[in-house]
C-alpha cells in the first residue's frame, strides 16, 4: 500500500509540470495569434489606393472613349481621348493622393509631438515606422490608374475598321477587368466576393451607359 501511495504521488507530481507546459503553450499560441486573427483592416490604405485607382482608371477612360465613340467613328479620336484621359487622370490621382496623405501625415506628426512626453523612445520609433508615405501613395495611385486605363486603350487599338465591333470589344474588355478588380479587392480584403464583384460591375456599366447616352444626345442635337 505504501509503495502504491508513493507511486501515485510521484505520478501526480509529474503531471503538474505537464499541465503547466500545456498552459504555457496555449498562452504562447494565443499571444502569437494565427492567420484567422489577422487584422485585414491594416490593408485598407494601400488596398484603396491600388484597387480603387485601377477601377477609376478603367471606368473613366472607358466611359470617355465610349462617349467620344458615340458621336465620332474615327479610331484616332477615341484613342487620343483615352490617352488624354489616362494622363490627366493619373496626374490628378497622384496629386490628390499626395495632398490627402500629406495632410494625414501632418496631423499624425502633430499628435505624436503632443504625446512625446508620455511615450518612450521605442514606442516613438515604432509609431514613426507606421506613418503614411505621401510619395508612395501618390505613385501607387498614378500607377494603378494607368494600369486600369490601359485596358480600354489596348482593346480599341486592335479593332481598326468596324466601329460597332470596337465599341463592343471595349465594353467586353472593361467588363472582364471589372470582374477581376472586384474579385481581387474582395479576396485581399476578405469581403464577400460575389457581392463586391456585382457592385463593381454595376457601377462601371452605369457610368459607361450614362456617358455614352448623354454624349450621344448632346452630340446629335447640339453639334
Amino acid at each position: 500500500m505504501a509503495s502504491n501511495d508513493q507511486t501515485s504521488r510521484n505520478s501526480a507530481k509529474l503531471q503538474v509540470p505537464a499541465l503547466d507546459i500545456e498552459g504555457e503553450r496555449s498562452i504562447i499560441a494565443l499571444e502569437d495569434g494565427s492567420d484567422d486573427d489577422f487584422d485585414y483592416s491594416k490593408r485598407s490604405q494601400w488596398l484603396r489606393a491600388a484597387v480603387l485607382g485601377a477601377n477609376d482608371g478603367l471606368v473613366s477612360t472607358a466611359s470617355l472613349m465610349l462617349g467620344v465613340g458615340s458621336v465620332k467613328q474615327d479610331i484616332k479620336a477615341m484613342v487620343l481621348s483615352g490617352f488624354a484621359g489616362l494622363v490627366a487622370g493619373a496626374c490628378s490621382m497622384a496629386i490628390g493622393e499626395f495632398v490627402s496623405v500629406y495632410s494625414q501625415l501632418d496631423i499624425e506628426l502633430a499628435q505624436m509631438k503632443r504625446e512625446g512626453n508620455h511615450r518612450d523612445a521605442s514606442g516613438a520609433e515604432l509609431e514613426a515606422e507606421d506613418l503614411p508615405n505621401p510619395l508612395q501613395a501618390a505613385l501607387a495611385s498614378a500607377l494603378s490608374f494607368s494600369v486600369g486605363a490601359l485596358v480600354p486603350l489596348l482593346a480599341a487599338s486592335f479593332i481598326t475598321r468596324d466601329h460597332r465591333v470596337r465599341l463592343g470589344v471595349i465594353a467586353a474588355a472593361v467588363t472582364v477587368a471589372l470582374v477581376a478588380f472586384g474579385w481581387l479587392g474582395a479576396v485581399l480584403g476578405k469581403a464577400p466576393v460575389v457581392r463586391s464583384s456585382i457592385r463593381v460591375i454595376f457601377g462601371g456599366w452605369l457610368a459607361m451607359a450614362i456617358t455614352y447616352g448623354l454624349t450621344k444626345l448632346v452630340g446629335s442635337n447640339a453639334l
